[in-house]
């Protein structure tokens, strides 16, 4: 019991030896997060702080309709159904490199008859050129990590799963953040078709008029022909936002794993009043926790600085213990007797003493990989920090813009109103209606297209924030 003991203890202690990897650190951004984002500036910060994103983000915009497509975009999404592959890849990676801390058993068995050569050197005189050969047994074979080569191994591979996971978490966040980008751009097409369809309907009637004028001798046929441009201008426009509006609706089916050809989506304008939901975007140090992006490449790193360990235990000796046990004869009656059995046992050492280089390049190679994967991680925190400062500094903009736009549309109003007034009395012609029309019907575009922009923008906000992947944050 005391040897078996000692032998036990003594294996604990080889498997327990030391690892040849550098300690590992997550390695500091390029510059510590400020205190706070620079294009805060005039922000208004949700209030209360339960508004902040969490899981189901896009439940902040109270929207029933994209509630219901979000809901399938995890299921039905084939991008999301590879990664998730991928993902499950990176585990089963882990468990086989995991299975190395463990014994190899094999068993075997064999029944064969065989012919020597009466003429081979080794041939005993007066022997037999024929006999049979029985063979049943197993092998075991241990390899002893006294290096540390396979706990580098399964760190790294655990490290690799764990960076899948991140990309996994981050795919997730960038397809609902598509899908409810693309709705909002949907929605606002929508809205600016309404108001082209209105604006078509509103040129026939005028270039009708336009025409019975010209036909009394009232109006040129100058003013007919601009009516004429104007409306057909009118109808390439509508024409065009259908198009955008057809694409961008594939591109949804799409999202959701739909076929293009049979997932369509009633029209549905923007309100002219909707606001986008305020979003807290916390601290700057926060962000390194909450992007899955970041996650994922300072895992890399982690993975990279383990496989510096298997690099550097190359240069030293695989220890092993392995054993064989079975039975042999030459007659099936004598198999199984006890003369038959047959055993070995011993400890194997493996040393490469020279290899030209081999070692040495896989090594740089190592450190090579390792700082990569550093400077990958410090770029990847460089662009999380640009892509929520953009998009700050864009909502906070676009709501001046808004404002400023509103202004706009509602002086291009009234000189539209003051221009028909004055052709109506003869002091202008028709080509100022016609221009000032234009100049409302831009300005009236262009109000739709900031507000579906402050959508989209606040969606960005979110993704850029890492939305909420861990979901458990309070």
């Amino acid at each position: 019991m005391r040897g078996g003991a000692a032998l036990l203890a003594a294996c604990a202690g080889l498997l327990t030896g030391c690892s040849l990897a550098p300690r590992y650190r997550a390695p500091p951004p390029t510059a510590p997060p400020a205190a706070a984002y620079k294009e805060l500036d005039g922000w208004k910060l949700a209030a209360p702080a339960d508004n902040a994103p969490r899981g189901r983000w896009w439940e902040m915009f109270h929207d029933d309709d994209l509630n219901s497509l979000e809901a399938q975009v995890t299921a039905a999404n084939e991008n999301l159904k590879a990664a998730l592959a991928r993902y499950e890849e990176a585990a089963a990676q882990t468990r086989f490199a995991r299975a190395g801390f463990f014994p190899t058993l094999t068993a075997n068995a064999s029944a064969t008859r065989e012919h020597l050569s009466a003429n081979a050197p080794e041939f005993p005189a007066g022997g037999r050129t024929y006999y049979d050969d029985y063979i049943a047994g197993g092998a075991l074979s241990w390899e002893l990590d006294l290096f540390g080569r396979i706990r580098n191994t399964v760190a790294g591979a655990r490290a690799t799963e764990q960076a899948t996971a991140g990309d996994v978490a981050a795919l997730d966040l960038a397809v609902h953040a598509q899908l409810a980008g693309d709705y909002f751009m949907l929605r606002g097409l929508d809205a600016q078709q309404q108001l082209l369809d209105h604006t078509v309907a509103d040129y026939a009637r005028a270039l009708a008029l336009t025409r019975d004028l010209y036909q009394g001798g009232a109006a040129a046929l100058s003013d007919v022909e601009q009516a004429q441009a104007q409306l057909e201008t009118a109808r390439t426009q509508a024409e065009d936002t259908r198009l955008h509006r057809a694409q961008t609706e594939h591109a949804i089916a799409v999202l959701v794993g739909r076929q293009a050809s049979s997932f369509s989506l009633p029209a549905r304008p923007l309100p002219g009043d909707v606001q986008p939901p305020p979003v807290d975007p916390g601290l700057p140090s926060q962000l390194l926790e909450r992007r899955p992006d970041v996650a994922a490449a300072e895992r890399r790193v982690a993975a990279a600085n383990a496989n510096i360990g298997v690099a550097r235990a190359a240069y030293f000796p695989d220890f092993s213990l392995s054993a064989a046990a079975g039975w042999q004869s030459v007659a099936q009656s004598t198999w199984f007797s006890a003369p038959s059995r047959y055993w070995s046992v011993g400890p194997q050492g493996l040393l490469t003493v020279l290899d030209f280089g081999a070692h040495a390049a896989q090594a740089a190679q190592a450190h090579a990989a390792y700082d990569e994967q550093v400077a990958d991680y410090r770029g990847t925190v460089l662009t999380a920090f640009q892509d929520v400062e953009d998009n700050l500094a864009a909502l906070r903009q676009l709501e001046r813009e808004s404002l400023s736009q509103a202004a706009a549309v509602e002086a291009t109003q009234g000189a539209l109103d003051q221009a028909n007034y004055r052709y109506k009395g003869g002091i202008v012609t028709y080509l100022e209606v016609v221009s000032t029309e234009n100049a409302a019907l831009a300005a009236r575009l262009a109000a739709l297209g900031i507000e579906t922009q402050r959508l989209t923008s606040t969606v960005q906000l979110v993704q850029a924030l890492g939305g909420d992947w861990q979901a458990t944050r309070r």
